[in-house]
């Protein structure tokens, strides 16, 4: 067995960035960004109104002083003329400020009768102008690469940009293998399971932007597995899940040794997640992850999610780990790195952590209402409650 540090690099080793495409700004969130978006404009392109008001020049804002309205300026349509002393002239929020004028007066510091404001006597001291380019100015840069996140899309937008430049989203097939299994919705007999992991891992990879493709299980035949895995031709990755151990019916590495895999490795020093396996079949990179539900899911997010972002261009290596503190005491761990489910609550300047009672790798309910995996190191000695521990989050949280 190696270990997790040493079967992450040979996965990632397997790896490199995909070819980049061109897409519309409107489909670029989510996207990982390939080449810097560049601006073609300031932003705002003019000083405008930071507020509904009036514009008038600084030397004529005095309280009491009454200046007549030349004009309006709403959001969009500049007012043409120059500002001059004695002046004002109505303006509203995001509108271009006029030449002349330097100050902009809120609504709620003048009074107004007719084409007369006077200034109030508690007047705001902000200008209440927003300067040209104040924003970014014509050649700024949002560097590649980068998850494209809402606000992320519209400063491209604003920046006048139609269009992107993004890394190409992976391909990842997904083959569920055994005999015992079906797809949720069909009737198992009483010695068959529902297919589960396939599931979760298609949302794994598709959250991480990918696209997944859940091809038909594969039954405990070598016909039928070959079958399945020549339907995943054209994927980047190949993800089989089960029949990677070492039973009379764990098929995977003989059928695919047969067409040609080179196996970087097999079986991993952790827990849950022994019998992972990964190498290179034909154009493809093959991921063979665990049976047991949990094993599988943990592995697919140590091992596969990094995988997926040096396809997507971006940097690669280990999840980064966060530090908390337990909620109760451990024993001592064995010789496999071990990933334990734990209830993460907030408190004092650390998460806290209470591992679950069980951590059998078929529990999927315990997965589920986990918010976190507490890393145990080889040989960690015994743990009391209050010290302090890594942690990988999990769910929305898992960065």
């Amino acid at each position: 067995m190696i270990t997790v540090e040493e079967a992450l690099a040979a996965c990632l080793a397997l790896v490199r960035p995909l070819e980049v495409e061109r897409v519309a700004l409107a489909d670029a969130g989510g996207r990982v960004l390939a080449e810097d978006a560049v601006a073609r404009r300031d932003q705002p392109p003019f000083a405008a109104s930071a507020m509904d008001g009036y514009a008038i020049l600084q030397e004529d804002r005095v309280a009491g002083r009454s200046l007549r309205v030349v004009g309006e300026a709403p959001a969009g349509r500049a007012w043409a003329g120059r500002l001059g002393p004695g002046e004002a002239l109505r303006i509203f929020t995001g509108a271009p400020v006029p030449e002349g004028a330097d100050c902009v007066v809120i609504q709620e510091d003048v009074s107004r009768a007719g084409d007369v404001v006077t200034l109030g006597a508690q007047l705001d001291g902000a200008s209440n102008i927003r300067p040209a380019g104040g924003d970014f100015r014509l050649g700024a840069r949002l560097a590649a690469p980068r998850r494209m996140s809402p606000a992320d899309v519209a400063l491209c937008a604003a920046m006048n940009l139609p269009g992107l430049v993004v890394r190409r989203r992976p391909e990842v097939a997904v083959i569920a293998t055994g005999d015992e299994l079906v797809s949720p919705g069909e009737a198992p007999r009483a010695d068959q399971i529902v297919a589960s992991n396939s599931y979760g891992v298609k949302v794994l990879v598709e959250a991480e932007g990918g696209r997944a493709r859940l091809l038909p299980i594969a039954r405990d035949r070598r016909e039928s597995l070959e079958q399945v895995l020549k339907l995943a031709e054209g994927a980047d990755l190949v993800v089989t899940i089960g029949g990677a151990s070492v039973g009379d019916h764990d098929l995977v590495g003989a059928v695919a040794g047969g067409m040609g895999l080179e196996r970087a490795f097999y079986k991993v020093a952790m827990r849950p997640g022994k019998p992972l396996m990964a190498g290179r079949l034909g154009d493809a990179v093959l991921l063979g992850l665990p049976g047991n539900p949990v094993s599988s899911l943990v592995c697919a997010e140590i091992f596969l999610v990094p995988m997926l972002r040096v396809l997507l261009g971006l940097p690669g290596g280990p999840r980064v780990r966060r530090m908390g503190v337990l909620a109760c005491d451990l024993p001592e761990n064995g010789p496999r790195e071990h990933y334990m489910r734990a209830t993460l609550t907030s408190g004092g300047d650390m998460p806290r952590l209470l591992p679950h009672d069980s951590q059998d790798s078929s529990l999927l309910t315990v997965l589920a209402h986990a918010g976190a995996l507490v890393v145990r190191p080889v040989h960690d000695g015994p743990r009391a409650a209050g010290d302090v521990v890594e942690y990988l989050p999990l769910g929305a949280d898992f960065t």
